[in-house]
């Protein structure tokens, strides 16, 4: 996993939000009958950009959006795409498809809520508004196993602050079948979703949903890896986010004014957590210059992905001591 010391690179922001073109239009009117599913989601793609959408929340296009309501309307797979584009939709998997679409615009929910599902690390997961969508890129990290950041075989004890849905604990305990992981959140709601899908994935003897306010709730926990998806959106950008981001809970949106309340707590209390030779990783998006600014001295590492993304931080425990 490359990383550069310089702080000076702006980061990819997580809340990447790409705007469709044109005015709205009704998304049934001029619908293809019978339609493939090739067809369908040309039709949804153009309907989508007529209703001025925005983006992000997994896809960062029309067409992928399409896609996804039209292959879960139809029980198809992804991987079978260029195998069923030509292939005729029934009536029932018509209709289901253009009621998704009409509800993604109408309501202006990202497409994951209307599915309940998402995909990360290679995993799948289920999502409703309880929870944010997941989209880190530190899913790439979790497939790296954190090499070359730590040694995985010794990696026992894993940390996941604010969980949300739960993607980032579940998704290390696959990679690291040896290590118990303690899936944290202050949300008694997003919690829940967590269990689920705790239980979808078959890891109730190694992954612990835990309501905890950072630290407050894991009194005397240490572990080889602590990571972090918080809340980081300052009150300006909070204010001016699109309707899709509105849809998601605040609570994992929101940061404070400058969006780094949680981030602060997490770097002045991680080293009484972590084990030695232990590390924290953390993304603050595109707040990370803000970051630099308030911590000039921090030794932040920043770290940078093959598969796009950035704002994510790490720092080794003793670099923690160091600067406390």
């Amino acid at each position: 996993m490359p990383a550069k010391k310089s702080a000076s690179r702006k980061s990819t922001p997580k809340l990447r939000a790409v705007p469709a073109r044109s005015k709205a239009t009704s998304p049934v009117a001029g619908a293809p009958e019978p339609a493939t599913v090739a067809q369908l989601i040309s039709f949804a793609a153009e309907r989508f950009a007529h209703a001025e959408l925005w983006f992000g929340h997994g896809t960062d296009n029309a067409v992928d959006e399409a896609a996804e309501l039209v292959f879960f309307a139809a029980g198809l797979r992804h991987d079978e795409a260029e195998e069923v584009y030509g292939q005729t939709l029934k009536a029932a998997q018509r209709t289901k498809a253009l009621g998704l679409i009409e509800r993604r615009i109408r309501e202006r929910v990202p497409a994951a809520y209307l599915t309940h599902r998402m995909w990360f690390a290679g995993h799948e997961f289920y999502v409703d508004d309880r929870v944010l969508v997941p989209r880190s890129p530190i899913a790439e990290l979790i497939q790296a196993r954190f090499r070359p950041w730590i040694d995985p075989g010794k990696v026992r004890r894993i940390l996941d602050i604010g969980t949300g849905s739960g993607c980032i604990a579940i998704a290390s305990a696959l990679e690291f079948p040896k290590a118990k992981v303690d899936a944290a959140d202050l949300s008694p709601e997003a919690l829940t979703v967590t269990r689920k899908n705790i239980e979808r994935h078959a890891v109730q003897e190694r992954v612990r949903a835990v309501k905890s306010d950072v630290f407050d709730g894991l009194k005397g926990e240490r572990y080889d890896v602590i990571v972090s998806n918080p809340p980081y959106v300052g009150d300006e950008e909070l204010a001016g986010l699109p309707e899709e981001y509105r849809r998601e809970p605040a609570m994992g949106l929101h940061g404070g004014r400058d969006g780094l309340d949680i981030v602060h707590r997490i770097i002045d209390q991680a080293a009484a957590h972590l084990q030695p030779h232990g590390i924290l990783i953390v993304e603050v998006g595109n707040t990370e210059d803000v970051l630099v600014e308030a911590r000039p001295r921090m030794p932040f590492t920043w770290l940078e992905f093959e598969r796009g993304g950035g704002g994510v931080f790490l720092l080794t425990r003793e670099q923690l001591v160091a600067k406390s």
